[in-house]
C-alpha cells in the first residue's frame, strides 16, 4: 500500500511532539490494516475518512482518502476537534 502525505498534514506533524508522533504512528498503521476503520463522510466531505484516536485525554481526529484502484491512502489532515472540519474542507 502507498502512503502519501498532504501538504497541511505534513506541516502539522513537524509541529507534534514525540508522544503526539508515536500515538500518530499507531493510527496510521490501524488505517492501513483496515482502510474502512474512519468514519465515511458526506455532504461537502463526501470520499473522506476520519479517524479517531486518543493521546493522554486529548481527542486527535485524522483526515484521509483510500483509493482501492490504485492502492493508496491519502493522508489530508491531522488535528483535535476543533475547527478540524472547516480546514478539512479547504
Amino acid at each position: 500500500m502507498k502512503v502519501l502525505q498532504s501538504g497541511v498534514f505534513a506541516r502539522t506533524v513537524k509541529k507534534l511532539q514525540k508522544k503526539e508522533k508515536a500515538a500518530l504512528d499507531r493510527a496510521v498503521k490501524k488505517v492501513m490494516g483496515d482502510p474502512m476503520a474512519g468514519d465515511l463522510k458526506v455532504g461537502d466531505l463526501a470520499g473522506v475518512r476520519v479517524f479517531k484516536f486518543k493521546v493522554n485525554a486529548q481527542q486527535y481526529l485524522l483526515g484521509y482518502q483510500y483509493s482501492e484502484s490504485a492502492v493508496t491512502l491519502t493522508l489530508l489532515a491531522l488535528g483535535s476537534h476543533e475547527n478540524f472540519y472547516r480546514d478539512l474542507k479547504r
